[in-house]
């Protein structure tokens, strides 16, 4: 595994970030998306174990690639980005897991908070072309959206239903060391 980061601050770098997610349809194939704004900054501690995370998701700029299943999720049977415009994440604590890192974090989607443990690899460092240093992590989670009251579904004739209850969670962040 490379060596961390260099402790401080770290913006996530919104044009070479993915916020994304897989969900069953039909429970036989699988629908992608992301979120396409959103802001974060990373504190790295001195060691791993001492850093910090903090997202907010624009939870509006949800694209799946059609705007009638992006349009429903934004409403109130999923989102709700009228009443609940953004999708946070706070880490509560780092500690290192096999290869890589676990991250504990309080998630909130519609004013629901519940705990979630990211999988986090560490990518490596690069100072870009233009002087500036980036870093590189990937993480991921699965979760159980009814935990945070999104519970709209139909059930299927054959069994199963539409949308699984299962959402999988899948990131890939280069951050930029803040000045």
């Amino acid at each position: 595994m490379p060596a961390n980061p260099e402790p401080g601050k770290w913006e996530l770098d919104p044009t070479h970030t993915v916020v994304g997610f897989v969900a069953r349809h039909l429970m036989v194939t699988k629908v992608r998306g992301s979120f396409k704004a959103f802001s974060g900054t990373i504190d790295m501690g001195e060691n791993a174990e001492t850093s910090s995370v903090e997202v907010s998701i624009d939870a509006a700029s949800i694209d799946t690639a059609t705007s009638d299943r992006d349009d429903h999720i934004r409403s109130a049977d999923f989102l709700d980005v009228e009443n609940h415009p953004s999708i946070t994440f706070k880490s509560t604590g780092v500690r290192a897991s096999g290869s890589g890192y676990e991250v504990d974090g309080d998630l909130t989607i519609r004013e629901v908070t519940r705990p979630v443990t990211l999988s986090l690899g560490y990518d490596g460092t690069v100072v870009d072309p233009w002087g500036n240093t980036r870093a590189g992590f990937t993480a991921s989670t699965t979760i159980d959206r009814e935990d945070w009251g999104l519970t709209w579904n139909v059930p299927l004739d054959a069994g199963g239903v539409l949308v699984s209850k299962d959402i999988k969670i899948e990131i890939e962040v280069e951050a930029v060391r803040a000045a």
